[in-house]
């Protein structure tokens, strides 16, 4: 007796805490040679996007939510972009969309609890859309430090399908296994994998037909209502930087080194473009805590805006001290 395949659209969501790896895991997917068409959604926490900005040029259709959290504020917004997408794909011959697949980035700060349910609770999305699973990203480095100090780590490991546990390569073994076994605590049910660069075969995240409700109900037996929602805390909040004139390498260099002296720990994620002096290539900046990474990028684009931009996500920053110390770093007049 053959079962009956599902003919709804398949969606993966991708979560994990800022950092862990998952723009980087998206940007696997979108350069696989799977044979996928894939339509994808990025959220981020703030009102800057820099993540859709470092995705690889795919020719896939990309949608960014920059302006509220995907799990709380701007849910309507999540079901407006799904609907819109139907839409495009089966009605509108104008701009049509060309899909069989959906993946899903949340931000770094995002219950993906409340993710899910859009896509049950919307009769219509629910028609069209199935969730294939829920996608968790971990950060071995620093994932014990954000399971200690903040709820949103540990419920996007309870709510994940599989969990990637990335990073591997900087911590040690015996830690790897205390953190393994920790992992298993929160959620038994998930598979668990290691990777770095969050290189995974993506046999084993895409298609593999791995969202369990019943796990998800026994997480968190309120997560279908619809009036449960999630909240951040107040103390968690990003900060945009932004400077137009050309920076000086040497003077990013002493404001980073002075940044992650003093605020390092409650610097929870950073990303940043930035225009630097004597190159004509972006300048890629990015990290977690006191793990930063500066790469050259792609060449500039002619006529395109060059405004160096970073988006800090942190707790009890003092923003007045990071917009005066980048506004040091810019090139001087008379040098420029």
């Amino acid at each position: 007796m053959e079962v009956e395949q599902d003919p709804r659209i398949p969606v993966t969501i991708i979560t994990g805490f800022l950092g862990a790896g998952k723009t980087t895991l998206l940007n696997h997917i979108l350069k696989a040679d799977h044979g996928y068409k894939i339509a994808v959604i990025v959220n981020e926490f703030g009102e800057v996007g820099i993540d859709n900005e470092l995705i690889v040029e795919s020719g896939e259709e990309i949608i960014e939510m920059n302006n509220g959290c995907i799990c709380c504020t701007v849910r309507s917004d999540l079901v407006d972009i799904m609907k819109n997408l139907l839409h495009r794909k089966f009605a509108d011959i104008s701009t049509p969309v060309h899909y069989d697949r959906i993946v899903v980035e949340t931000t770094g700060l995002a219950d993906p609890g409340p993710v899910v349910q859009t896509f049950l609770a919307e009769p219509l999305i629910s028609n069209f859309f199935k969730i294939d699973a829920v996608i968790t990203v971990v950060d071995a480095k620093h994932a014990e430090y954000h399971l200690d100090h903040g709820h949103e780590a540990k419920e996007q490991v309870a709510f994940a399908d599989v969990i990637l546990l990335n990073k591997t390569d900087l911590v040690a073994n015996d830690n790897l296994v205390q953190l393994e076994s920790r992992l298993k605590a929160i959620n038994s049910h998930a598979q668990l994998m290691h990777t770095r660069q969050s290189l995974v075969d993506l046999n084993q995240i895409l298609g593999v037909n791995a969202f369990d409700l019943d796990h998800k109900l026994k997480v968190d037996p309120r997560f279908l209502e619809e009036h449960h929602h999630h909240h951040h805390e107040d103390d968690v909040f990003s900060i945009v930087l932004t400077e137009t004139r050309p920076l000086d390498l040497d003077k990013v260099n002493d404001f980073i080194n002075d940044w992650l002296v003093e605020h390092s720990t409650d610097t929870y994620r950073y990303k940043g473009i930035l225009n630097v002096q004597k190159t004509n290539k972006r300048v890629v900046f990015q990290g977690v805590h006191m793990i930063f990474g500066v790469d050259t990028d792609r060449e500039w684009n002619v006529g395109e805006d060059r405004t160096s931009r970073i988006v800090i996500i942190g707790k009890d920053l003092d923003e007045a001290w990071f917009k005066a110390r980048f506004s040091e770093c810019a090139v001087a007049e008379a040098s420029a």
